[in-house]
């Protein structure tokens, strides 16, 4: 595996190259002092992963990635980002696959590479494209969802543009004005129109909610669905603490998402769990990598190595809000069991929101 380092300290990136040799792994780790000194796709050399300084040179280490992943598409993309970098993650996620702190250190790089090499190996298995392809048209991207993240990201964007996108789908429309006059946001005074209702939910419920209808709109269950991921989404984003809790968030309300392919297409739960169908679905809608991973492992969080993070977040939302029990043994491997009873909590606490 060719590994590129590109930006930062050559000297530390030379160090930890040493320390990956003694982990027994065929990996060749580089450094390169800007873009231009990468590999070509089709050269010697060529990067299986790339792995960008928060700087290089005077430009932003994100920018770089992002013109780094157009020319090496297949490659695994980590950004690393300095200590208390609040940087919005769904955003950073869109370009990279894993952020790591800087400096770089070994063991979080070879947590990284691998996790994200086995959740490929896991939606490239041939069975499960078989799957899919029985299952015939599968729900569409939620093209709304989508452009309201990427208008959220502007700060250009008004209230009044942001009220645009939602009154595009009356459904929506409606499901955020009932929302902004719930007992939880509503203070008293009743809200009739859709930009005073965008101002009092905030973003990150107005995304979530967008979401959650957009996704499950339709079937006999959408109701039941919906209501569900909107209480895993809700207790997820509480496990966590800054931008991490809305990837978790967003995480839990898509956890069920394959619970939506049809079930008069064969496949079979038991080889292909409805965690691994919505994963594949996730991805081809292009949503970020810690989503999806979160998705496909949150019934089997002790599969991604690492700390306590989204997937182990959905993984303990998803099954207190369906009446199951946590995995204790990943749990106590976390450092974790000891606030399971809090969590409890705050489930058997009253829903504050419709």
């Amino acid at each position: 595996m060719q590994i590129v380092v590109v930006g930062g300290d050559a000297g530390h990136v030379a160090g930890v190259a040493q320390e990956l040799s003694e982990h027994d792994l065929e990996w060749h780790l580089a450094h390169a002092a800007s873009a231009a000194d990468v590999p070509s796709a089709d050269g010697t050399g060529a990067p299986d992963v790339l792995v960008c300084a928060s700087r290089v040179g005077s430009s932003d280490g994100l920018a770089v990635l992002a013109d780094l992943g157009r020319r090496h598409p297949g490659a695994v993309r980590i950004l690393l980002v300095e200590p208390g970098d609040d940087r919005d993650l769904l955003q950073a996620f869109t370009t990279s696959h894993r952020i790591l702190v800087e400096p770089l250190d070994s063991l979080a790089l070879i947590e990284a590479v691998e996790s994200v090499a086995e959740l490929r190996t896991l939606l490239d298995d041939p069975a499960l494209k078989q799957a899919i392809e029985r299952v015939g048209t599968l729900p569409a991207a939620p093209r709304q969802y989508l452009a309201l993240t990427a208008l959220l990201r502007d700060p250009d964007s008004t209230a009044g543009k942001i009220a645009e996108v939602v009154a595009q789908d009356p459904t929506v429309a409606a499901r955020v004005l009932r929302l902004s006059n719930s007992a939880y946001y509503s203070g008293g005074r009743e809200i009739t129109d859709l930009r005073s209702a965008v101002t009092r939910l905030g973003h990150n419920t107005l995304r979530q909610l967008v979401l959650a209808s957009e996704v499950f709109s339709a079937g006999p269950e959408a109701d039941e669905l919906r209501d569900r991921a909107l209480r895993i989404s809700q207790l997820a984003g509480k496990l966590l603490a800054g931008p991490s809790a809305d990837l978790a968030s967003t995480a839990g309300l898509l956890a069920e998402v394959g619970l939506l392919l049809p079930r008069t297409a064969g496949i079979d739960t038991a080889t292909t769990p409805y965690s691994t169908t919505g994963a594949y679905l996730l991805g081809l809608w292009g949503l970020p990598g810690p989503i999806v991973e979160a998705v496909a492992f949150h019934d089997r969080p002790s599969r991604v190595r690492g700390s306590f993070w989204v997937t182990g977040a959905v993984h303990v939302a998803a099954a207190l809000v369906n009446g199951r029990e946590p995995d204790e043994a990943y749990l106590r491997s976390v450092g974790q069991f000891d606030r399971l009873p809090r969590w409890r909590a705050m489930v058997e606490a009253p829903a504050e929101a419709d």
